[in-house]
């Protein structure tokens, strides 16, 4: 079920004379593995929809010797705050590792995915950065501070704030110390009562170790549920000027933005007028890199979830194939950047 709550939070979409709800969510990214140069990318047919990603690759081995490596699907790092204000798009038991129900098969077979974690204070980080980048080098790794303190690596906010609070004072003193942890002491008068803050991220990773034969091909799929970050949207055609970062964003063009306007207008002018939900979708397609040159063939298909809803990204010959679906081809590609996709459909409160 997609765990939505809606708070206060800056998306940029909204009426400037409104605040704008959203949620946060997740990136998504294809399989890394160390830089190689006897491994290619034959295929890669990528699906991506509101609630489901998966892929299916071919990958060969061009030498004429195996070749064994460690396979890998990050995730993006998850604020530990986020759950605490509800406003993450995640799954509503945060206490279980897989948080994206990730699944895997090597040439049909299931394969056995270790699923590892660590913490990180991403203090520094450019907002502009690439996210490619911030898998190889996602901020500091303070998974063993956090062990000293005996703080488990879960985005269970409600039990992490519990332990931050049961801390002696000296103990307190030292994580703050540290900066992974934040205290305030509440105020009295107005019935606030103390309340302690983690500050790190936990960065979640799927892996395994895969063995490509000499010369052969081998197939891997992987599938997982899609929690991308979104919130309330308003557009206007033309679009406002605080609207005009979108349209270079999202490429969106005068048929999208007038099919936007019509995709939010309220059927019987209720209270809160024309708005829609907006899901922004990213997806780290430059991963494909750590391969050796360029995807042999790649197929995008990209599902809308209903008819009425409507899509924009950026990118040269997409196809409609059917009412909801939208596909790309490419052969010899190299991708330079990562895709960044928009779906709305319309607001239901």
């Amino acid at each position: 079920m997609r765990h939505i709550s809606f708070v206060a939070f800056l998306l940029g979409s909204a009426l400037p004379a409104l605040a704008n709800d959203g949620f946060g969510g997740l990136s998504a990214t294809g399989l890394t593995f160390d830089q190689t140069d006897a491994v290619e990318m034959v295929e890669e047919n990528l699906f991506i929809g509101i609630d489901k990603v998966s892929v299916d690759y071919v990958f060969r081995n061009t030498t004429d010797h195996d070749v064994t490596g460690e396979v890998i699907f990050p995730l993006p790092p998850v604020a530990v705050w986020a759950s605490w204000e509800s406003s993450m798009n995640l799954p509503e038991d945060l206490t279980n590792l897989d948080i994206v129900d990730f699944t895997a098969t090597v040439d049909g077979q299931p394969v056995d995915v270790t699923i590892d974690k660590i913490a990180v204070m991403e203090e520094g980080w450019e907002e502009d950065r690439a996210l490619s980048d911030q898998y190889d080098t996602p901020g500091r790794d303070v998974t063993a501070e956090l062990a000293r303190f005996g703080i488990p690596l879960t985005l269970d906010v409600v039990n992490i704030r519990d332990m931050l609070m049961a801390m002696s004072d000296e103990d307190k003193a030292a994580i703050k110390a540290t900066g992974i942890a934040d205290y305030w002491e509440g105020d009295p008068a107005a019935d606030m009562p103390p309340e302690a803050y983690g500050m790190w991220s936990v960065v979640t990773r799927y892996h395994w170790t895969q063995t490509f034969p000499a010369g052969a091909e081998v197939r891997i799929s992987h599938s997982y549920t899609n929690r991308p970050p979104g919130g309330l949207f308003y557009w206007s055609n033309p679009p406002e000027e605080y609207q005009t970062y979108l349209v270079d964003q999202y490429c969106i063009d005068e048929g999208t933005s007038a099919a936007l306007v019509k995709a939010i207008k309220s059927p019987t002018n209720e209270e809160f007028g024309d708005f829609g939900i907006a899901y922004n979708i990213a997806y780290v397609l430059r991963t494909a890199n750590s391969w050796a040159g360029p995807i042999g063939k790649f197929t995008l298909t990209l599902d809308k979830g209903d008819p009425a809803n409507v899509i924009s990204l950026c990118a040269e010959g997409v196809k409609k194939t059917g009412p909801t679906t939208f596909v790309v081809e490419k052969e010899n590609f190299t991708p330079t950047k990562d895709l960044e996709i928009l779906i709305v459909t319309r607001g239901n409160l």
